[in-house]
């Protein structure tokens, strides 16, 4: 190989952690990271919790602390989007120049979904994903006294929602479900998220979408309904969901498939290059299949696992999934295959007293759960994965009985 560089694209926690485990396992190589954003590589969970509330600071974001780069021999280079791969000479290029490598990891993340709406190029509109949009959203709900209008239903619009309310503004949501979060958790808990909204002061336009949105002297007014209501605006995001950032593995002729396809070790169709975090679509060992996740946890865990396979390591991504948010006085955990998941929970605990697990089955089968303000004492994360990687048949009764403790229900060994 005529080089030794390992190349990392992307400055989230995916490349930042890849970077942290080269070095972990004893690589005395080149490192070499490209970032886009000016931004040391961070963390997103955050952005839309308790940075956005003001409750955490700089210091809950970083991947690594600033001089960890330079003290452990890792070349940060921010602010230098790549602009093309040629897996053919095992090259990138950016502005200004190239690199050779002789491994690549992509971790080029999503972005923001947009929607092409007349004045939604108005001050006062705006996507949601960096630490910058996190600034500066928090720079105008801070104060109070304004209404917000929300376009987007799903966990992000949600966590918005739920910090625009908490600093005193007047919010309104729309979402094309019937029953927000319904597509991901269902209507039963979707309905329960609903009503902790609304009784905190947030209304819903559901189902619904904007039309257009108004504006005077270049700034937001209001937003048009499809119904032809005028919503009133002082601030309107767009929270639709994300895209996998794919723009450069599919010019470069990497076989994609919902984001870059990878087996489990997150090795892509192109040798020596890899993908990790919300952009890989990774073979699961568990369930034979591929799955995409957007979450931290997938991004955290496909750093390691890419950064050991990168050297040769045995390594596969063979985690359960797993997420939380946190919204008004509600903590919640989930884990488990989104894809697996079909018809209602099983419910442990009490919905009305905002205290409970759920379970959903496939054959028997536990394949996801999550839990809400459920005492973290009793961990029940480390139970509900151990059931799913059971892979065993579980009575739903057991599971809604309060008085059959849950790690019985563990088959032993």
């Amino acid at each position: 190989m005529a080089t030794e560089n390992i190349v990392i694209v992307g400055g989230g926690l995916a490349g930042g952690t890849a970077a942290r485990t080269l070095r972990a396992q004893g690589h005395g190589g080149p490192v070499i990271l490209l970032a886009a954003e000016r931004h040391h590589p961070y963390l997103r969970p955050p952005l839309s919790k308790d940075y956005l509330l003001g409750k955490a600071g700089e210091d809950a974001l970083p991947v690594a602390p600033a001089d960890w780069y330079g003290e452990n021999g890792v070349e940060l280079r921010l602010g230098t989007p790549v602009t093309g791969i040629d897996p053919a000479a095992r090259t990138v290029a950016f502005d200004g120049g190239t690199l050779e490598y002789a491994s690549l990891l992509l971790a080029t993340g999503a972005r923001p979904r947009h929607l092409r709406l007349p004045g939604s190029d108005l001050a006062g509109v705006g996507t949601f994903r960096t630490v910058d949009d996190s600034r500066h959203l928090r720079t105008g709900l801070a104060g109070g006294g304004r209404n917000v209008v929300m376009i987007g239903s799903g966990w992000i619009g949600m966590e918005l929602a739920a910090a625009a309310s908490s600093y005193g503004n007047s919010i309104t949501l729309l979402g094309l479900e019937e029953v927000p979060l319904a597509a991901a958790i269902g209507p039963e808990l979707g309905g329960f998220f609903r009503s902790l909204h609304e009784s905190n002061g947030v209304r819903f336009r559901l189902p619904a979408s904007a039309a257009g949105i108004r504006g005077k002297s270049g700034r937001v007014t209001g937003v048009l309904t499809d119904s032809g209501e005028v919503l009133s605006a002082d601030l309107v995001i767009i929270a639709v969901g994300v895209v996998p950032e794919v723009s450069l593995a599919e010019a470069a002729g990497i076989t994609l498939r919902n984001g870059i396809l990878t087996d489990a070790s997150l090795r892509t169709s192109a040798p020596g290059i890899y993908a990790a975090g919300d952009v890989a679509n990774a073979l699961h060992p568990f369930t034979g299949e591929h799955h995409r996740s957007e979450h931290w946890s997938n991004a955290l865990n496909g750093g390691k696992v890419a950064a050991r396979a990168m050297l040769g390591l045995d390594a596969k991504l063979d985690t359960i999934p797993y997420f939380y948010t946190d919204q008004f006085d509600v903590s919640m955990e989930y884990s488990g295959f989104p894809a697996l998941v079909a018809g209602k929970p099983t419910i442990r605990g009490s919905l009305e007293g905002k205290e409970f697990l759920a379970f959903w089955q496939r054959d028997g089968r536990v394949v996801a759960g999550m839990n809400v303000n459920w005492p973290r004492a009793a961990k029940p994360q480390k139970i509900i994965k151990q059931l799913i990687t059971a892979a065993t048949a579980v009575d739903p009764h057991a599971l809604a009985d309060p008085d059959v403790p849950l790690d019985q229900l563990i088959p032993a060994g």
